[in-house]
């Protein structure tokens, strides 16, 4: 049961290690160092974590808690909001999302103007949502190892968006990581 983990692990791993454009890009030039971040994250990193996930949610386990109708309900809520604001992040970012490059500008307009890691934020949605669609153990194991591994994928990428972007320090003060705030912060 726990082997469908391997892929999951392995493609958190890889997207992980593309968060490193601006080492990469200085190490071995801007467009290998892009390449280098596209190939982890596009080709290796997302679609073995997403199999992963998949495998975990197509495997017998005990469940985790009785599912009900609501529960069902509200994962699937999860689900389409979390991929909803994905979709919007993605459509702000258009290829910057795949494809990083030292030469990006800050973001800051539409859910970046709410938060920091949108992409993110829906993911962690999404893996709420699967683990009420689908209440099992190996479901929720992947789902806690997903949240652990947003959790370090954003401060990665926070670090070299700090390296290829001056400006993302003001905006990091300004925005919030995963939850926009309900209120205003003062002076903003």
């Amino acid at each position: 049961m726990y082997r469908v983990l391997v892929p999951l692990l392995l493609g958190f791993g890889f997207n992980s290690a593309s968060a490193f454009t601006a080492a990469f890009s200085r190490r071995w030039g801007k467009r290998r160092g892009e390449l280098a971040s596209f190939v982890l994250r596009n080709v290796l990193g997302i679609p073995l974590w997403v199999v992963g996930l998949g495998l975990a949610i197509h495997s017998p386990s005990a469940p985790v808690f009785a599912a009900s109708g609501a529960t069902e309900v509200l994962g699937w809520l999860l689900l389409i909001v979390g991929a909803t604001v994905q979709l919007f992040a993605i459509a702000v970012l258009r290829l910057r999302a795949a494809k990083p490059s030292v030469d990006d500008a800050l973001v800051a307009r539409g859910v970046y103007a709410h938060v920091r890691h949108p992409i993110y934020a829906g993911l962690l949605l999404e893996f709420a949502g699967v683990v009420l669609v689908k209440p099992r153990q190996i479901v929720l194991l992947a789902a806690v190892l997903g949240c652990a591994w947003v959790s370090v994928q954003a401060w990665l990428e926070e670090v070299d968006l700090l390296q290829r972007m001056p400006a993302y320090r003001g905006y990091m003060n300004r925005v919030p990581r995963f939850l926009p705030r309900l209120t205003r912060k003062a002076g903003v």
